[in-house]
């Protein structure tokens, strides 16, 4: 049986400043690194999307250090202004540097289309993968969670939503599209909230028709491309060969939302 660190270790605790050097050294970090890969292997994970979701995590990690860096004190007092100037100008050096290796790593990641545009449009994106459409998929589920507390769309009919909607952006976009999903929800609450209220799970409009979509996660993703790209949306809604109805009727009910019912 595997013993997890416990309050009772906390005397184990580890001093980098005594020992000169952190134990997660090179050699353990690839140790580790090759231990996921090998449990998401038999978990069905391919070992190319694998590398990818962990580079992902490498780069966001590198990224918020660079914020709490930023965040930490500032220089010793009385040491005088001179030194207070150094101190500032050294900290603004090394979150630079950070900044440029938690790109580097994002590149390694997702490959050179990290210097191009985050927007929308075809020039420049990647097909959409496996990995996109299920990082969308845990994105948006707990965002519409907390409107309805089902989901009643077949979920081969899900990723082909997603994947539709993932090919409005760029690779670069698709990276940050959980935060971005994040906003828009917090942004829309109230209104996101009629319109479930009004059109989904729990309501009288059925499950088929028009009203399909509001039944599914995948609505939070579809309306945010909706209200942010609408022309992409619709072009890559017909490419997927996706039901029109579904479009309009998601664009309707959004529109019927908007304020509280009179």
């Amino acid at each position: 049986m595997v013993k997890h660190r416990t309050t009772d270790d906390e005397g184990d605790a580890i001093d980098t400043a005594e020992t000169g050097r952190h134990p997660l050294d090179a050699a353990s970090v690839l140790n580790a690194k090759n231990t996921l890969l090998e449990l998401l292997g038999r978990a069905g994970v391919f070992r190319g999307e694998a590398e990818e979701l962990i580079a992902l995590v490498e780069a966001g990690a590198v990224a918020d250090a660079r914020g709490e860096a930023g965040r930490a004190a500032g220089s010793p007092a009385g040491h005088g202004e001179l030194y207070g100037t150094g101190w500032h100008d050294g900290a603004r050096a090394v979150g630079e540097e950070i900044a440029r290796v938690a790109e580097r790593a994002l590149e390694r990641a997702i490959g050179p289309a990290v210097s191009g545009s985050t927007g929308g449009g075809a020039q420049g994106r990647h097909p959409v993968g496996k990995v996109d459409v299920e990082r969308a998929k845990v994105a948006v589920t707990p965002l519409y969670l907390a409107f309805s507390t089902t989901s009643d769309l077949d979920p081969e009919v899900s990723d082909e939503v997603l994947t539709a909607v993932l090919g409005t952006m760029s690779v670069v976009g698709r990276v940050g599209y959980a935060g971005q999903l994040e906003r828009f929800t917090e942004a829309h609450r109230q209104r996101l909230g009629r319109l479930y209220a009004r059109y989904g799970p729990g309501s009288h409009i059925a499950v088929h028709g028009r009203y399909s979509l509001l039944h599914s996660p995948t609505s939070i993703a579809v309306l945010e491309r909706l209200t942010g790209s609408p022309a992409v949306l619709r072009a890559e809604w017909e490419h997927a060969e996706l039901p029109p109805a579904w479009l309009e009727g998601l664009a309707t009910a959004w529109g019927a939302s908007e304020a509280p019912a009179g």
